[in-house]
């Protein structure tokens, strides 16, 4: 992949809806043309396990607009089916079974993959890391996309990004969190990278998949938790069992969803067809971010006027332990990991390289 497309080729084949295999001279283009009212070529089906309910607001949805566009672009000829978590396999083993090849693919994020190798979160959110478009020219253009292509490829993965969101907050509590000592012992959900932070700090974490978190939460498994952004934390209800909502989300400035694909399905795919799912999958980063970025506050302002919620800031004192505690990660991480060793290099090299731009070139908020 040319970072983020094959611009010029693929333009021109969006311009024949896709409906040919090739571009070439005006002849071969009137060829072409004349060819795309003549009968379609097979159908091609790929069925997806979700790890997200397609009714969550913005990924769970995403998925679903996704696979709308998939079929619009390609007049009907390529089909990117979502199924429910569970109807194929597990939320949490989605990326998995692309792996084995028991799916086609999975609508995922690569933190729930981490278990294989703990590397893996830095494709899926980094804590106190990079703002979306920070994040997204690491990826595209500062060796990310190249390090995930390796790291998946040994597992027999294609990872095509097609979201990333924006922050998200940083827990449901029941009680206000009024010291360090309050998190030591309390049972937590927490996800990626960050569940180690919360670890070092007294927290027993555990993962849970989307669909189970409120009943854990409701049943006293967990005394609290972290899921997303408001307006998908809302669409779970967790403002019903606890009504203090801590920011900012540390642990996931930005998080990046995408296709996994078996590698050799992809492979299998014509060059047409991975065209077609790469532009999709770009428009959809557009869209999950600034749709993102549209619903947060009428959420919040929802929970808060309607639903007695609490929104809370995490003091200075508590950020600078959490990022404390991160730093203690990344040594450990990269001392008995050479894989997050590498990738964790690429990505802090890149974000110095980026820190005079960054520093400079926005108004502070």
């Amino acid at each position: 992949m040319s970072k983020l497309f094959e611009v010029s080729k693929v333009a021109a084949c969006v311009a024949a809806f896709m409906m040919v295999a090739g571009c070439g001279d005006s002849g071969e283009q009137q060829q072409a043309t004349s060819s795309a009212s003549s009968p379609a070529a097979e159908k091609v089906t790929i069925k997806v396990a979700s790890a997200f309910p397609t009714s969550l607001a913005l990924i769970g949805e995403g998925g679903v607009d996704l696979s709308n566009n998939v079929k619009s672009v390609s007049g009907g000829a390529l089909e990117v089916k979502m199924f429910e978590p569970g109807a194929l396999v597990p939320a949490l083993e989605a990326i998995q079974a692309a792996s084995k090849g028991s799916i086609d693919a999975a609508w995922s994020t690569a933190g729930f993959f981490a278990g294989t190798d703990m590397a893996f979160n830095f494709f899926s959110a980094v804590p106190f890391g990079p703002d979306a478009p920070e994040y997204l020219a690491w990826m595209y253009y500062g060796g990310g996309l190249e390090l995930a292509d390796e790291m998946f490829g040994e597992h027999n993965v294609k990872f095509i990004p097609c979201g990333i969101s924006p922050p998200e907050a940083s827990g449901w509590f029941r009680e206000e969190i009024k010291s360090l000592d309050d998190l030591k012992g309390m049972k937590m959900r927490f996800f990626g990278l960050g569940a180690r932070v919360m670890d070092k700090m007294g927290v027993a974490t555990q993962l849970l998949a989307p669909g189970d978190i409120f009943q854990a939460l409701q049943l006293g498994t967990i005394d609290a938790t972290e899921f997303a952004m408001p307006v998908m934390d809302e669409s779970f209800g967790f403002y019903q069992v606890a009504k203090y909502y801590y920011f900012p989300g540390w642990h996931q400035p930005a998080s990046i969803l995408g296709l996994f694909f078996n590698l050799d399905l992809w492979n299998g795919l014509s060059d047409q067809n991975r065209a077609i799912i790469n532009i999709s999958c770009g428009d959809m980063v557009r869209q999950i971010l600034v749709r993102g970025e549209s619903l947060q506050s009428p959420a919040m302002t929802r929970m808060r006027d309607d639903h007695g919620v609490n929104v809370m800031y995490w003091p200075p004192e508590f950020l600078d332990a959490y990022r404390a505690a991160w730093e203690e990660v990344i040594a450990e991480e990269s001392g008995r990991n050479a894989k997050f060793k590498k990738i964790y290099a690429s990505y802090s090299k890149f974000r110095e390289d980026f820190k005079l731009w960054g520093d400079n070139g926005y108004l502070k908020r």
